[in-house]
């Protein structure tokens, strides 16, 4: 399986190369290390999540309508691709959803429908509201949608073969996932907060369980539990998973707009967040920055 797979990266790269940006590496060095940035945050709709939504809806029978749910940048990534093809889009959120995440969906062209106050109330809805020529878009328990994800990774290999790690942020698991299927083999470098920590757990356990979502980071990494198929995947592959604070967390995001100008979400952050506490592995790192839909001042 993991093999098609990876197969199925490449699959995913020419499908969705019409739709997407190659987002650019930045080359640089941090407290006298050197670090490569993949600035994902400047794709369209902001996260890679666009990435994933456009190669589930390319890959098969194209739907009439769409329906998901979202903690807010899966949703903007759905909301964009339905777009792009010309399908009607409702994306289902919790309560809880960023203002600004809400306003890009509709912005996009979706219509928003709020639905309890957590991820899994508005994807318990969403799924009842698909059915025949309706389809549910996964957020990240799908091969197809993790296979769209790992195009990040096969970027990064493509434009910076000496990368040794791919450092990333994790949520349910799809973007991790996808990249231990496009990064060749090297290590993925999986970084999640301290109390929104599902995939940390999951490992820990041997199968995915419940776990607390409490986190600055939480409307992009907040999944209760890791998607099976993600699990499998990251599970069978070099992994290395790692946690760090609230305060670790902001303080990266600030570092990035010090150093470099480049403003993200905290999400974002996260993955910088362990490199700068010297937690990640590899003398050739890359950090993605997989989102900027988050509204702050610097």
């Amino acid at each position: 399986m993991t093999a098609t797979l990876t197969t199925e990266v490449t699959a995913a790269a020419e499908r969705i190369r019409p739709h997407v940006r190659r987002t650019p590496l930045l080359h640089a060095e941090v407290d006298g290390r050197p670090l490569v940035l993949k600035l994902e945050h400047l794709q369209r709709t902001g996260s890679f999540k666009l990435r994933g939504a456009l190669n589930a809806l390319l890959a098969g029978d194209r739907p009439a309508e769409v329906v998901t749910a979202s903690g807010g940048n899966h949703g903007i990534g759905v909301a964009t691709a339905a777009a792009i093809l010309g399908l009607r889009a409702t994306v289902f959120v919790p309560d809880s959803v960023p203002d600004g995440k809400a306003r890009r969906i509709e912005r996009a062209g979706a219509r928003l429908v709020r639905a309890g106050s957590t991820y899994v109330d508005a994807a318990d809805a969403a799924r009842e509201a698909a059915g025949p020529g309706i389809r549910y878009v996964e957020a990240y328990n799908d091969p197809v949608v993790i296979a769209g994800q790992g195009t990040v990774a096969a970027e990064i290999v493509a434009d910076a073969p000496e990368v040794d790690s791919i450092v990333v942020a994790v949520g349910g698991g799809g973007l991790a996932a996808g990249v231990a299927l496009g990064g060749a083999g090297r290590l993925t470098v999986a970084v999640e907060p301290e109390r929104c920590a599902c995939l940390h757990h999951a490992l820990a356990a041997g199968e995915p369980v419940d776990t607390e979502v409490v986190s600055v980071a939480a409307s992009a990494l907040g999944a209760t539990r890791t998607g099976a198929i993600p699990f499998g995947i990251l599970s069978s592959h070099p992994v290395r998973s790692l946690l760090v604070t609230e305060d670790d967390i902001l303080a990266a995001r600030d570092r990035l707009w010090e150093e470099f100008r480049l403003a993200v979400e905290p999400a974002a952050a996260v993955p910088f967040a362990a490199w700068l506490t010297g937690q990640v592995p590899g003398d050739h790192p890359c950090v993605i920055l997989c989102g900027a839909n988050a509204d702050w001042t610097p």
